[in-house]
Formats: structure tokens, C-alpha cells, sequence
């Protein structure tokens, strides 16, 4: 797909906002999870804020030259637990989040100081299209499980099946507008808000019948969280909120760190080796991303400059929201379909996400979109992830013994959920299957082909 809107292409005021919006809601629902699975009082406002600040730090270390945004990683959710076990107090374990995204932050330095020495070509011959192309498609195969289980989820409590319906809508809309509206029309621009809001407004349709008919398995819509803004029915109680930030919380902990210098030890062992597996994942995404655009993001701004934004970025990102951030696959993939590389879109949707995470009202209607919803865009998104990767092997020979062994093994660890834990940290599906492709493609590279 041509892109409508190049990297350094600049939309009108009106249009970068709204589709800075689209790319706000493509990566929320997850950027916003991640702090909910942890636990432990943290904000995901708080984390939004941070996702925003990490991309606005990546975008000045790649020189604006790369339309990727950063969120919560999930690598990182073991790190995180880590961070609070042995009972540690809550300003001990929020420093902890901290002082992990700096360990983090310092392995991507280091690599970026490597590569920024050695040049890129080590990564190609490491990981060339027969290895990055199915670990790409795993990264949005992966996710499959989930963009199923939420479109069968009315978070109401009313039927699956229903669920499924109003999320098939929402897909359906969504893959209407990206096909039949003309090139350069909003609807083929912001298919996404467009699926949303049908989605959302055909399930509050069906809500409001079933609550008026009594009827269960029609309600599909939790209007809670914005029931929860409105005072006794007369206006919004707080139009303004003010996430409480990490680091605030931390500044109690080094008094804690003072006396348990050993805790250090603990965050390392549980940082250090995920930042390895995810810088995996940061490779297998701008590969999957450069040949959208049509650049090499590993030449041009340079692996080394994305490297160092990525890491500073979760630096940031973990020092207001707890969080360490890493490029979104879902980020990626509305560039894809929407045509639009604008990286002034990828900065507005930045700033908006550190602007929304103190509106109150608009935090509390993403809030209420429906996991079904949501279900339905993501089957496009995590769809166009996977689909990418399988495009990076097509001119990759298939009748060579020792491509399609690597291809196999890398889809079959990654589809099956081969992941190993060590202790508290833990080599993820998608990082063993890369792991995996690499040593295949080693090992059968010495073989000298005889058909020929």
C-alpha cells in the first residue's frame, strides 16, 4: 500500500489532531493494561503520561525520522512483580520500578554504542529476512489469542455472542472504510475511529434495549466509569485529574535502599535480561516497519539512534508511570493501513496522551469502550502485524531444506507459547522462536547448496 502521508509530510492542524487520536486509541487499551495487571495502586493515567513522554524522547533521538510510538511493555511485567516481592514496601518497590528502567535504559545504551561502532550489517547476516519475517508475523500471531478472547467479552455481563457481533461490526466498518473510501478521504484515513465509534454507538443501542427490556444478554456497554464522573446526576464531579506519578511515590524508598543495598541486586536480575529479549522485538518492529515506509529506520536514522530513543524513552516513560515503554506493533500497523508515516501525527498523538492522562471524562469514556470493541479493531491490527512479516519471506526460497526449517521452527516455538523462566525472569514466546530461527539459520548455513 502507497502511503498517503510521508515522514515528513505535515497534514492540516485539523486532520493531524484526529488521526492522532486513531493512533491514541490503537495502542491505549494496552498501554493502559499493563499497569492494572501489575497492581499496587499504580495509575494507568499516570502510565499514559509516560508512554507520551517516552515517545516525545524517541522522536528526538531518531530525529523525527521514524513514526513508531511507545508504550508498556508487557516484556516487562515479570521485571515489574519483581520489583514489589519480598513484602518491600510501597515507595521501595515504586523506586524499584525506576532504578529497572534505568538497567534497561543502560543495556540499549550499550548496544547502541556497539552497533554505532560495528555498523548494522552484523544485524542483517544475524537476522536476515528467512529469521525477521516469521518472528514478525509471531509478534501479531501471539496476539491473536487476545483480540478473540476480548471480542467474545461484554465486559456488561450480557451474552458472547452478542459480543461478537457488535465486535464483527465494528471490523466490518473498519475494512469498509479502508477499502472502498477514496484514496485521500478521511474515512480511508481514520478507519479505526470510525469501526470505534460504530461499534460503540450500535452497542449502546443494543444496551439500552436490553436495559429497557430487561433483557441480559444485550448489554454489552459498562457505562460506569462515566456514571462515576457525574455528581448526583447534575454535572461532572472533576473535569481535571492529576495522576500520581512514580516518582513521587519512590522518593520515600531511599531510605528503604539505604539499609538493603541487596534489593539492587534483585531489580538487575530482573531487568537486565528482559531488556535483551525486547531488544529482540525493537529489531523485528523497525524491520517490520521500514519496508511501510519504504527506508531503512536501521540505516536511516540508524539503529543506534533508535536504540538510544528507546531506551531513554523507557527510562522516562518508568520515572512518571512505573512503566518501561518499547515500540507498539499496533502502532505500526495503523500506519499500514491508514497510509499515513506523518511523524507530526505520531508527535501530536505523544502530547495528546500526556494531555488526556488529566482529562477525566475522556480517560473515563475509553474506559467504557467495550472489550468487544476493541476485539474487533484488533483483529485488523494484530492481523496486519502478522501478515507484514509473512511479506518480508516472499522472495525468501521456500524449496531450500534450510529456509523452511527455519521458518517452521521459528512459527511453531512461537505459535505454540514456548517461553522458559529462569528465576524471576522470563524468555518470552516470541524472543525463544527468534532465538530459536537464529541458531537453525547458524547451524544449516554452512551447508553448500549441491542442487545447483
Amino acid at each position: 500500500m502507497k502511503l498517503i502521508y510521508n515522514i515528513k509530510d505535515k497534514p492540516s492542524v485539523g486532520k493531524t489532531i484526529v488521526f492522532a487520536i486513531q493512533q491514541l486509541l490503537a495502542i491505549m487499551a494496552a498501554t493502559l493494561v499493563v499497569p492494572i495487571i501489575v497492581g499496587h495502586d499504580m495509575e494507568p493515567a499516570a502510565a499514559l503520561f509516560g508512554a507520551g513522554v517516552g515517545t516525545i524522547v524517541y522522536l528526538c533521538f531518531t530525529k523525527f525520522r521514524s513514526p513508531v510510538f511507545l508504550g508498556s511493555s508487557f516484556a516487562f511485567l515479570g521485571s515489574m512483580a519483581a520489583a514489589f516481592a519480598g513484602g518491600v514496601s510501597m515507595a521501595l518497590g515504586y523506586l524499584g520500578l525506576i532504578i529497572g528502567a534505568v538497567f534497561a535504559g543502560l543495556v540499549y545504551v550499550v548496544i547502541a554504542l556497539i552497533v554505532k561502532a560495528a555498523g548494522v550489517e552484523w544485524i542483517n547476516k544475524l537476522m536476515p529476512a528467512v529469521v525477521i519475517g516469521p518472528t514478525v508475523a509471531i509478534i501479531g500471531l501471539s496476539l491473536a489469542g487476545n483480540a478473540v478472547g476480548d471480542l467474545k467479552t461484554a465486559p456488561a455481563g450480557g451474552d458472547y455472542r452478542i459480543a461478537v457481533l457488535v465486535g464483527l461490526v465494528t471490523l466490518a466498518v473498519t475494512m469498509v472504510c479502508s477499502v472502498y473510501a477514496k484514496r485521500k478521504s478521511m474515512f480511508r484515513l481514520i478507519p479505526f475511529i470510525i469501526g470505534i465509534l460504530a461499534g460503540y454507538i450500535f452497542g449502546a443501542i443494543l444496551t439500552a434495549i436490553g436495559n429497557a427490556t430487561d433483557t441480559a444478554a444485550l448489554k454489552v456497554v459498562d457505562f460506569t466509569p462515566l456514571k462515576n464522573l457525574v455528581a448526583d446526576g447534575v454535572g461532572v464531579k472533576t473535569f481535571f485529574t492529576f495522576p500520581t506519578f512514580t516518582f513521587i511515590t519512590a522518593k520515600e524508598g531511599f531510605k528503604e535502599l539505604s539499609s538493603n543495598w541487596g534489593y539492587l541486586g534483585t531489580i538487575a536480575v530482573a531487568y537486565v535480561p528482559v531488556a535483551f529479549v525486547v531488544f529482540a522485538e525493537h529489531i523485528a518492529d523497525h524491520k517490520n516497519i521500514s519496508p511501510i515506509i519504504e527506508k531503512d529506520l536501521l540505516k536511516d536514522p540508524g539503529l543506534h539512534r533508535t536504540l538510544l530513543g528507546d531506551g531513554v524513552g523507557s527510562m522516562a516513560g518508568a520515572f512518571f508511570g512505573g512503566c518501561p515503554n518499547t515500540t507498539y506493533g499496533e502502532s505500526i500497523a495503523c500506519v499500514a493501513i491508514s497510509g499515513n508515516a506523518s511523524v507530526v501525527t505520531i508527535l501530536t498523538a505523544a502530547i495528546g496522551a500526556i494531555l488526556i492522562s488529566f482529562l477525566a471524562p475522556f480517560v473515563a469514556f475509553v474506559n467504557s469502550i467495550p472489550s468487544c470493541v476493541m476485539g474487533g479493531v484488533c483483529m485488523a491490527l494484530y492481523g496486519f502485524i502478522a501478515v507484514s512479516g509473512l511479506k518480508m519471506i516472499q522472495k525468501v526460497d521456500l524449496e531450500d531444506n534450510k529456509n523452511l526449517f527455519v521458518v517452521s521452527v521459528i512459527l511453531v516455538s512461537g505459535i505454540g507459547g514456548l517461553a522458559l523462566t529462569f528465576g524471576q525472569v522470563t524468555i518470552t514466546s516470541i524472543a525463544c522462536a527468534l532465538i530459536l530461527g537464529i541458531l537453525t539459520n547458524i547451524m544449516l548455513s554452512g551447508k553448500k547448496n549441491e542442487d545447483k
